[in-house]
């Protein structure tokens, strides 16, 4: 169960499993008091919360994260997030009449990428937490098993085609390629993604044309990168055709040839 928690300029969430409760971000500095009061209108002790995920270390997702993690929640930082999680500290700290306090190195929990789903399982969430940079290098992203994905601050799908070759788009391939339904956004509206298909065959589009042109400039045949993607032989061809036959073309250049030519 997913709740979205209004307290804060940051969209914030509590996802809730069968053996505990994560807090997805938690907002800016001096909105404590705000947070308990919205817990308490829901019924929910803070205390209740197992553990705190952050989507990165910018102070509008990160501000109360010691102050909440003081009730008993612990704090889990991504092996990739490792270096960032005082990013912040030197802007918070700017305004010492909010009550800033530090996260606390010595109290948090550190999970590497390819334990997320263990650690998730603890809670009774089916899952998995994935590097998605592009706002930020430690940028991180929760795939639940039921399509909800919660995403942060990465720029919105529907912004997709304004950031192709950028690691915002590699980072939505990654996510695009685990088929969310649902989209859970740090400071835009939630998102389905029962209307939108076209956009996830693009972007699953997108992310097959990029892997057609790594394994040809590693001396793939078309055979092979068929067994590697599964994706139809002739439509493998034309991809590494366009790729051959056209000096520094992006993925997008390639994709919108195949269209023009499969008109």
């Amino acid at each position: 169960m997913v709740t979205e928690l209004h307290y804060s300029s940051t969209n914030t969430y509590l996802i809730s499993g069968t053996e505990g409760t994560l807090l997805f971000d938690t907002g800016w500095a001096g909105t404590f008091r705000s947070f308990c009061r919205e817990m308490g209108q829901l019924g929910i002790p803070v205390q209740k919360i197992t553990c705190i995920l952050i989507s990165h270390f910018h102070p509008d997702h990160c501000g109360i994260a010691q102050e909440i993690a003081d009730l008993g929640p612990v704090i889990a930082v991504l092996d990739v997030q490792r270096e960032y999680v005082h990013a912040a500290d030197a802007v918070l700290e700017r305004e010492p009449e909010k009550g800033f306090h530090p996260i606390d190195d010595q109290r948090i929990r550190m999970i590497d990428c390819g334990s997320s789903r263990s650690f998730l399982q603890e809670m009774g969430i089916a899952g998995e937490i994935i590097p998605t940079p592009g706002h930020s290098d430690d940028s991180i992203s929760l795939c639940l098993d039921d399509g909800s994905f919660f995403v942060g601050d990465l720029n919105p799908l529907y912004e997709l085609e304004m950031h192709r070759g950028t690691m915002i788009a590699d980072s939505w391939e990654r996510l695009l390629a685990r088929h969310p339904k649902t989209i859970y956004y740090g400071h835009a509206r939630i998102a389905k993604m029962d209307l939108p298909e076209e956009q996830q065959d693009a972007g699953r589009e997108y992310a097959l044309v990029k892997r057609i042109m790594r394994y040809t400039d590693k001396g793939y045949s078309a055979e092979r990168i068929q067994q590697k993607t599964g994706a139809p032989i002739d439509w493998i061809r034309d991809a590494m055709r366009m790729y051959l036959t056209h000096t520094n073309i992006s993925v997008q250049g390639i994709l919108d040839r195949m269209e023009i030519r499969g008109r």
